[in-house]
């Protein structure tokens, strides 16, 4: 047992429940972005979380505990993403990450965004021309120290 074997269970749970990952979020009460990551393996629930989600999607004991255990973070299996949407967000970097870079130090200075003080909203706009995905992310900034 890994916690990939309750990634999978969680999701085929999911499909054949018929649940929406916002109604999984509403249950937890915190974001459908956050618990999303976390259902997948990407994030550390509490108890009282991990309780709530056996019961949706009916993990066992063993199982239940593998969402308190603390993730190896990133979840891709190749270095250059095969699955077109997220390669889209690989382009989107690729193509946009030395002007992220270059905009944010000017803004802040020397530093990162950061990951883990982090939020992120994603909704649908609605559009003439075809509906949209809005992706709001914000990250505490962090600056990088002398010593």
């Amino acid at each position: 047992m890994s916690r990939l074997d309750v990634t999978e269970k969680i999701i085929a749970t999911k499909v054949a429940k018929g649940l929406k990952w916002a109604d999984v979020a509403a249950e937890i009460g915190l974001s459908k972005e956050w618990v999303t990551a976390g259902c997948l393996g990407q994030m550390t629930f509490n108890d009282e979380q991990a309780a709530t989600l056996a019961k949706l999607f009916d993990l066992t004991e063993t199982e239940t505990q593998w969402l308190k255990v603390v993730p190896y973070k990133g979840s891709l299996p190749t270095s250059v993403p095969t699955d077109p949407l997220i390669y889209r967000f690989y382009e989107l970097v690729s193509v946009y990450g030395t002007t992220f870079k270059e905009l944010i130090h000017e803004e802040f200075g020397d530093g990162i965004m950061s990951a883990i003080d982090f939020k992120m909203d994603l909704q649908r706009e609605a559009n003439p021309a075809g509906d949209r995905v809005s992706i709001v992310m914000s990250g505490k900034f962090l600056p990088y120290k002398t010593y």
